[in-house]
């Protein structure tokens, strides 16, 4: 079952993807890559931020119940796209940070460009419970979102990437009880045969 940690299961698949390729280079340590905000990258280099979730209901399957249990139904699930903005950190000398940002953004899109699904090995908890099959692309940021994102606050626009996470599951809660056919009771109401001289 698909449970409501299926964001936060699958923010952390995508750090681990960047983490097992991405060090020791260009980027020294897999704890300088992290699930957080942009704007509080403190001493991280690469932050991967949770910034879009849209149902998918077109993909998603029809409404309604599917079997559970014989005699339980539960609702279908959900159906998730999650776009999270990559952003490099560089901590380099100034006229050096720039193309360091870029080495490593150059270097996370190209793991991802390469991993058109997660692998189950970067997995957790629920999603991996139940053989989820998350996509990811690369997809073109959306303009108006870029400017919500950093025009609230002091700091610097930062170049960034936006990845697409799309598959996510979440399971109902919704269920309800049917209840099986028992006993059938047939009976036949024949009717008497006229003999010949129309007497029964």
């Amino acid at each position: 079952m698909a449970d409501y940690t299926a964001f936060v299961e699958a923010g952390n698949g995508l750090v681990e993807l960047l983490r097992e390729n991405l060090t020791p280079e260009p980027i020294s340590k897999r704890d300088l890559i992290s699930l957080c905000s942009p704007h509080e990258s403190e001493n991280n280099q690469l932050t991967v931020y949770l910034f879009h979730i849209e149902e998918d209901k077109q993909s998603a399957p029809a409404g309604g119940y599917v079997q559970q249990t014989r005699d339980l139904q539960r609702m279908q699930p959900a159906r998730f796209q999650l776009s999270f903005l990559i952003t490099a950190h560089s901590k380099a000398p100034v006229q050096l940070r720039e193309a360091d940002q870029y080495r490593m953004l150059g270097a996370a899109v190209q793991v991802l460009k390469d991993s058109p699904t997660l692998d189950a090995r970067y997995l957790q908890g629920s999603l991996l419970d139940t053989g989820a099959n998350l996509r990811i692309s690369v997809e073109r940021p959306n303009f108006d979102q870029m400017i919500k994102i950093w025009n609230n606050t002091t700091k610097p626009y930062k170049l960034s990437i936006v990845c697409k996470v799309d598959g996510v599951l979440i399971d109902s809660k919704r269920t309800r009880k049917i209840s099986r056919v028992g006993d059938v009771a047939i009976t036949l109401d024949e009717k008497p045969r006229l003999r010949e001289g129309g007497k029964a």
